[in-house]
């Protein structure tokens, strides 16, 4: 079901502090706080003695103390006190610790062999750095479905012209042919747009007047990261294989899903834009818009992920479809041959 040798989002770095606050993730209760000097800790939330999660406790220090026989824990998951039988820590008495990371404004979890986790495997954000580019505060919407009906959603471009009507629409979404891709972390679904105006969503933002050329370029990655770049250029100046000119507006989504079980989904995003790099008013004008769009799936995706659990037909596919099947073909094979 899911791929546990890889970095998934764990939350926003702003959300965790000095409390314990207790999370699922793929289908593991974890508790999270960071130390006295900022650095994050994961632990599974549950004392070994009788269970009781470790978020009902409280913290001393960088410890965790179980909030019933007060068996405390350190950062790697090692009992280091046991006030009812002094000098007598039980050899047994370990929680499993997690690797957790701060990058990109957000905090990654490793889920697998903690001996793999590699920080430089994180999912990179290209030109984070750049202060020439803007982005979203962005934001997280918890949505009850399997996560790769989400990720089945982010690899359909046809979608947005009945779903997106007044935001991520426009003419060409419905019918223009669509390429599938695979790469070597995921796939990639896209199409160029030619001569039409821009979507709504996207009217005010370019930089530029009249008619465009669009791409919609939809990628999954492992294990279920979600990058859509659109790309506006003036009509006449875009398709594949042309380099961007002076007005090129480029706006990618990072979507960032983060299995909370098998029925539950916690979708994380932000907006990363190549222009108006301090614009505080576009950045939140953008993420209402994105919001707005991303409830919109979450009330189309809980209802197929009620009528795909419990059909009482068969279902079938669409062509738009085949980046979708591909994705989950891949991302099953990997998780078979880490189970081996």
């Amino acid at each position: 079901m899911f791929l546990r040798n890889c970095w998934y989002v764990a939350g926003w770095s702003k959300d965790y502090g000095r409390e314990l606050k207790a999370e699922t993730y793929l289908g593991e209760n974890i508790v999270i706080y960071r130390q006295e000097d900022g650095q994050p800790v994961a632990l599974e939330d549950a004392c070994p003695h009788r269970k009781l999660p470790l978020s009902e406790g409280r913290l001393i220090g960088d410890n965790v103390e179980c909030g019933y026989h007060g068996l405390t824990f350190n950062c790697s998951g090692k009992c280091v006190a046991a006030p009812t039988q002094q000098g007598q820590i039980p050899r047994r008495a370990v929680v499993r610790s997690y690797p957790i990371v701060d990058r990109y404004r957000l905090l990654w979890i490793w889920m697998g062999d903690p001996e793999l986790a590699d920080p430089d495997k994180i999912f990179p954000v290209e030109n984070f750095d750049n202060d020439t580019w803007g982005y979203t505060d962005g934001g997280v919407l918890d949505i009850d479905c399997n996560y790769l009906w989400v990720c089945d959603n982010l690899l359909d471009p046809s979608h947005v012209a009945w779903v997106h009507v007044t935001s991520f629409a426009g003419a060409g979404t419905d019918d223009e042919p669509l390429s599938v891709e695979k790469t070597d972390r995921g796939v990639v679904v896209s199409r160029w747009i030619h001569g039409n105006p821009p979507s709504p969503y996207y009217a005010d933002l370019v930089q530029f007047e009249g008619s465009c050329d669009r791409l919609q370029h939809y990628e999954m990655c492992y294990p279920a990261i979600g990058l859509n770049k659109s790309i506006y250029t003036p009509e006449g100046t875009g398709g594949p294989g042309k380099d961007p000119v002076d007005k090129t507006y480029i706006n990618i989504s990072y979507n960032f899903m983060t299995p909370i079980n098998e029925d539950q989904t916690r979708y994380f995003w932000f907006q990363h834009r190549n222009t108006d790099p301090n614009n505080k008013e576009v950045s939140e004008k953008m993420n209402a818009g994105a919001y707005m769009a991303f409830e919109e799936d979450r009330q189309v995706l809980e209802k197929v992920h009620t009528g795909m659990k419990t059909p009482a037909t068969p279902y079938i596919d669409l062509g738009l479809d085949a980046g979708a099947k591909q994705f989950r073909l891949l991302l099953n094979r990997a998780i078979e041959a880490e189970a081996k």
